[in-house]
């Protein structure tokens, strides 16, 4: 399956259970010698909800949030879910060709991201390269956004490892660059934590609409535009982040891996 060509293995384990490791991970991840894709996503049973999920890198490291993978669940089940994850109960609805899934409340908080020591979120007084001061937020997982008056001239394949794997964050990091064209509209570039570029990351796109809308540079709803297409991002009056945008289930099949 994929969201916006951010593409996954999605194993159905709700009925038999299915082991999953680093290794297995990526192993299925490898686009030369296994499947291929950038995230392995496990669907079980739920004990307090429809089902649950876990979800692998294209590295091996597990992760605790996908917002595209969600998006999937509800078009592989056939029906709105309930969904346990590592970053807590998320719910997704089916819409249109896709998905919309509450993904809770963003966190600002030095220690939710984590950082290393303490300081301002809003603008972390760090920089590398031409990038400098980003918004630290976690939605399930940790993120950087940068504001920038132009995406394609951002060297995002050689900053993004390096800020990455940056000591100042202990759990590594997802980098985000964005520029607004208006306050409903932007457009994004994600490099990813465990993966690298994307064409579409979910939970960067939300990412950076809450990091927008924190520093007032963003409208209560906005459609934000990815290399692999476009998402709406709208913010509810409880504060939560409503992500809507399609999933698409490509083949199914078996492997001896």
């Amino acid at each position: 399956m994929h969201g916006l060509g951010n593409d996954f293995v999605v194993v159905d384990a709700r009925t038999d259970p299915v082991a999953i490791d680093a290794d297995r991970a990526r192993a299925i991840a490898d686009r030369h010698t296994g499947i291929g894709c950038d995230q392995i996503i496990l669907i079980g049973p739920g004990s307090d909800t429809d089902v649950s999920m876990r979800i692998w890198n294209a590295d091996g490291s597990e992760v605790a949030a996908c917002g595209n993978a969600t998006r999937c669940v509800p078009v592989l089940v056939g029906r709105d879910v309930s969904i346990r994850t590592a970053a807590g109960i998320l719910h997704a609805a089916l819409e249109g060709d896709g998905a919309t899934v509450d993904m809770g409340k963003p966190s600002f908080d030095w220690n939710a991201i984590p950082l290393a020591y303490a300081m301002d979120t809003r603008a972390l007084p760090l920089a590398w390269g031409e990038l400098a001061n980003p918004v630290a937020v976690n939605v399930g997982n940790p993120h950087v956004v940068f504001f920038v008056p132009d995406v394609h001239a951002v060297p995002l394949e050689t900053l993004g490892p390096d800020i990455e794997y940056d000591l100042v964050f202990p759990e590594r990091i997802n980098v985000n660059i964005a520029h607004v064209l208006a306050p409903d509209h932007l457009v994004m570039r994600t490099w990813e934590r465990g993966a690298g570029l994307t064409r579409a990351c979910g939970t960067g796109a939300c990412a950076t609409f809450a990091a927008g809308r924190l520093l007032d540079l963003l409208a209560p709803s906005a459609r934000l535009d990815l290399p692999g297409g476009s998402l709406r991002l709208a913010e509810s009056g409880d504060g939560h982040l409503l992500m809507s945008g399609p999933a698409t289930h490509v083949f199914t099949g078996e492997a001896s891996l």
